[in-house]
C-alpha cells in the first residue's frame, strides 16, 4: 500500500511541476502548483514528518496559493504572457532546463539510487517534531530558509511591479484619447462662438 501511494504521490508531484511549466493560462498554472503541493505533503507524510506535511498543505497549498490565486486575478489570466517579451528567452530557458536537469540527473544518481539495497535509513522516535525542524531550518539549512523567504518576497513585488506596467498604458491611452479630443472639439467651439454685437459708438454714428 505505501508503495502505491508513494508511486501515485510522485506522479502527481511531476505532473503537477510540470503543468506549472507548461500551461499558458497563470490560473491553471496555480491550480497544477497547488497538486504538487498536496503531492509532496504525501511524500512527507511517507517519511513519517506529519508536521512537515501539515506545514506543506496549511502554509504553502493553503496560505501562499491564496495569495498567488489573488496575484492572477490582480494581474488578469486571460491576457498575453509577459515572458514573451523577454529578449533571448526562447533559447536561454531550454538551455537553463536542460542544465538543471543534468545536475538533478547527477544528485540522484550519486546518492539516491545507491539506497536501493539497503533497508533505509534508521528513523528516530523525534524525527519530523517542531523541535527537529525549527533546529534544522535555524542552524543547518539557515541560509537556504532565509532565500526561500526572500524569494517569495520578490515574487509578491514584482507582481504587483508587472500589474503596474500593464495598467499605465491604459491610462496613457486615455489621456492621449481626452487630449486629442478635447483639440479636436476645440476648433469647433471656437467656430460656433457667436458674433460680437457692434458697439453703442458704432451703431449712433
Amino acid at each position: 500500500m505505501e508503495a502505491v501511494l508513494f508511486f501515485a504521490a510522485a506522479l502527481g508531484a511531476l505532473g503537477g511541476a510540470v503543468g506549472v511549466v507548461v500551461l499558458r493560462n497563470p490560473f491553471y498554472g496555480v491550480l497544477a502548483l497547488i497538486v504538487h503541493l498536496f503531492s509532496l505533503a504525501v511524500l512527507f507524510l511517507l517519511l513519517t514528518a506529519a508536521f512537515v506535511a501539515a506545514a506543506q498543505v496549511v502554509v504553502y497549498a493553503g496560505a501562499v496559493m491564496v495569495l498567488y490565486v489573488f496575484v492572477v486575478a490582480y494581474i488578469g489570466g486571460d491576457t498575453e504572457p509577459l515572458g514573451d517579451s523577454i529578449p533571448g528567452q526562447k533559447f536561454l530557458a531550454p538551455l537553463l532546463g536542460a542544465a538543471l536537469f543534468v545536475e538533478l540527473s547527477i544528485a540522484v544518481l550519486g546518492s539516491s539510487l545507491l539506497a536501493l539495497g539497503t533497508h533505509g535509513p534508521n528513523v528516530n522516535p523525534g524525527f519530523g517534531n517542531p523541535a527537529a525542524i525549527g533546529h534544522l531550518l535555524l542552524e543547518r539549512f539557515l541560509l537556504a530558509f532565509e532565500a526561500s523567504s526572500i524569494l517569495l518576497l520578490l515574487a509578491a513585488v514584482g507582481a504587483v511591479v508587472l500589474a503596474g506596467r500593464q495598467g499605465t498604458p491604459e491610462a496613457g491611452q486615455g489621456a492621449a484619447g481626452g487630449s486629442s479630443k478635447h483639440s479636436s472639439e476645440a476648433p469647433a467651439e471656437r467656430f460656433e462662438d457667436p458674433p460680437a454685437a457692434p458697439s453703442p459708438a458704432g451703431g449712433g454714428a
